[in-house]
């Protein structure tokens, strides 16, 4: 039995396209899954480009197995992911050794490629668009866990002036609608609980039904909240420019649908969206808040920043931290701009020096954490529904689940709880977890 390795860096897409192959390699095709890389026959690499200088750490990680294959030229090394479908033929003329080139449309046909290479000392490349193909060829299998991420779509066309999902993932493509309801009825008979719809772009889901009609989004989130045994529902990541007024209405009606929403930012000047292409001003962004808080007054949102985008002065920068301020964010991914190259924001220029930008990203940072421990504390004495995910890590005498605004709790309980929501006193508020004690 051949063993693989799989090593993945990214989003949660990157975490499912891993998944799919691992449940492919390993149920379809008797490969054992390995976690020691130097005791396994196949190593594959699924990667990320969208920070800076992703490409050098592919080439870093690169380097250690090539002294693995050193010692076992028999070794077959994958490249995956969007470094991969953005260097293409590049890393086969900077890592000669590597032997398959893949992307995140081409996954499905790695075994394929796999025995290629057996049979031959050719290196093999695949990094084409062939639409939605890998999705009909899931393996279904019994999941670990009691969450679990599904994929609806695949790629954006939004074109933001500083990402690269448009080049390496393509254009926007969803998923079947029914091909969705399936795979989740069968994770929800599998013992799944809490399902995470993913997409670069979420909200502009239009998937096609059996009847040649179109699913929207909204109607999507209200199918998927009748599936019996999903019990809890998320998605990410969404675009204000397509938070419509139809899926606001989705909080009225689905409980289902949990209280939290991520709903990237980047930036609190208009000037700066204008720039990034953003194609929606902070008062568009704010008006989408406050009727999804009339819908639904108990929700909290999370968001995206980028600090130092090309053009971004002092004022600009602080218009971020006021709208932060003013919104009152529970908690954000923020980092430093990464330039990637082909986008039209590297040809920018960029004045701001690099010590100042890290000097406004622990300011935003700061901003944010205050707030969000603020969040934290006033969920101190309240009803919280947990749904308990399994011993804590910390202490493996508690047991630790996650509430609806993704707060990890720790508590005393029973393993029988394991699975299952349970109503839980919040007892102690840290920054981002809680304590909490059974309700009797």
């Amino acid at each position: 039995m051949k063993t693989v390795y799989i090593k993945t860096w990214g989003c949660q897409m990157n975490e499912y396209d891993s998944s799919m192959i691992t449940n492919l390699l390993e149920n379809k095709y008797n490969y054992k899954i390995s976690h020691i890389p130097e005791k396994s026959d196949i190593l594959i690499l699924n990667t990320c480009s969208i920070r800076e200088k992703a490409q050098e750490k592919v080439f870093h990680q690169l380097g250690r197995w090539k002294k693995i294959k050193n010692k076992n030229p028999n070794i077959i090394i994958a490249v995956g992911g969007c470094v991969a479908t953005q260097e293409g033929q590049e890393i086969f003329k900077r890592a000669n050794y590597v032997n398959i080139i893949f992307g995140p449309q081409t996954l499905h046909k790695l075994p394929k490629m796999i025995q290629g290479i057996k049979k031959s000392d050719d290196s093999i490349i695949d990094i084409s668009f062939p639409k939605l193909e890998k999705f009909k060829n899931i393996f279904y299998n019994k999941q670990k866990g009691y969450t679990a991420s599904v994929s609806i779509m695949e790629g954006c066309n939004k074109y933001c002036s500083f990402c690269v999902v448009p080049y390496t993932r393509g254009q926007e493509i969803s998923r079947p609608c029914d091909d969705i309801l399936f795979e989740i009825s069968l994770l929800a008979e599998n013992g799944i609980r809490e399902i995470n719809l993913l997409g670069q772009n979420v909200n502009a889901y239009q998937g096609p039904t059996f009847n040649k009609k179109i699913c929207y989004f909204s109607e999507l989130l209200r199918l998927v909240s009748e599936i019996d045994g999903i019990d809890r529902i998320r998605f990410t990541t969404s675009n204000p420019l397509e938070f419509t007024d139809d899926i606001i209405d989705v909080y009225t009606d689905t409980p289902k649908l949990v209280s939290f929403l991520h709903l990237p930012l980047q930036s609190g000047s208009d000037k700066i969206l204008k720039l990034m292409k953003r194609s929606y001003t902070t008062q568009e962004y704010e008006n989408i808040i406050h009727k999804l808080i009339n819908a639904r007054p108990n929700i909290q949102i999370s968001s995206d920043f980028i600090v130092g985008f090309p053009g971004e002065s002092q004022e600009d920068f602080q218009k971020t931290i006021d709208f932060i301020k003013k919104i009152n964010f529970d908690m954000s991914f923020s980092f430093i701009y990464s330039h990637r190259p082909g986008t039209p924001a590297s040809e920018m220029i960029d004045d701001t020096k690099y010590n100042e930008k890290k000097k406004r990203l622990l300011i935003l940072q700061n901003t944010i954490n205050r707030q969000t421990m603020i969040w934290s504390q006033k969920m101190l004495g309240s009803i919280q529904s947990i749904l308990v995910e399994g011993v804590s890590t910390k202490n493996i005498m508690e047991l630790s689940g996650r509430t609806e605004n993704n707060r990890i709790v720790t508590f005393k309980g029973s393993p029988k709880m394991i699975g299952k929501f349970i109503l839980l006193k919040i007892t102690e508020a840290h920054t981002h977890t809680l304590k909490g004690q059974i309700i009797e």
